[in-house]
């Protein structure tokens, strides 16, 4: 069985080092960037890596996919 391709997504300075382990980075440091990054995930994005304030974002949008058949989770504090 074959994983699928990690994503990071939230404030530069919480993500940003998730490169080095191979995610795919998404910066967003507000809810808007967060709600564009969330849409613009690439194809093969199994597992999202959360900033909290990216996942509080999600939770302000009922009308956003959120799951979509990705895991979640949520980094802490």
């Amino acid at each position: 069985m074959t994983m699928g391709r990690v994503a990071a997504l939230g404030e530069r300075a919480r993500v940003a080092g998730l490169v080095l382990a191979g995610a795919v980075v998404l910066v967003a440091d507000d809810p808007e960037a967060v709600r564009r990054g969330w849409r613009s995930l690439p194809d093969g994005v199994d597992l999202v890596i959360l900033t909290l304030a990216a996942a509080e974002a999600l939770e302000q949008d009922p009308g956003l996919p959120v799951g979509s058949g990705r895991l979640t989770t949520v980094m802490p504090p």
